[in-house]
């Protein structure tokens, strides 16, 4: 089975603007995928680096649940190291998704290549964890998405695969 339709399984639709697999959980599945800043039609697509595990995407959302967008964007306002990980992730998604357009300015006319990790017009108010995360997993050394992933135990399912019968 190819990466794009094992990602549209464990996503429960096709996704929008995949354009590959940026990061495998330790079973070989795709954990986090690369988007296009727009998709086909031009629309954009904020999202760099989109979470597609089911085992880490369940985990973040019950940290969201519990007010964890709230209390990781005080983190990043009220710690130094936080704020300056967070500071240079979002220079560094903005490359990235100049880059990646290569030129395309989609139907936005290029306004949204100017966003944060998860499409955040003020980087200071996080989002989505999950878009933190997955930016943390495909880009090592972003200590806020890292520990954001520290609160997870476990990071992988130690039992086997969340997504068993995916793999071709």
């Amino acid at each position: 089975m190819d990466d794009r339709t094992v990602v549209a399984l464990q996503l429960g639709r096709p996704p929008r603007a995949f354009r590959r697999v940026a990061v495998r959980c330790p079973y070989g599945l795709p954990a986090v995928t690369e988007q296009d800043p727009y998709d086909r039609d031009g629309r954009p697509f904020p999202t760099t680096y989109y979470l597609t595990c089911r085992h880490l995407v369940s985990a973040i959302a019950r940290i969201e649940a519990a007010s964890g967008v709230e209390r990781w964007s005080d983190a990043a306002n009220e710690d130094e190291e936080l704020r300056r990980s967070l500071e240079a992730a979002t220079g560094e998604q903005r490359r990235l998704r100049a880059e990646l357009a290569a030129g395309v300015r989609g139907n936005d006319d290029g306004a949204s290549l100017g966003l944060g990790i998860g499409g955040a017009r003020t980087p200071a108010r996080l989002k989505c964890l999950h878009a933190h995360a997955a930016f943390a997993l495909a880009r090592p050394g972003y200590v806020l998405g890292e520990r954001i992933l520290d609160e997870l135990d476990p990071r992988w399912p130690s039992a086997g695969c969340c997504s068993e019968g995916l793999r071709g």
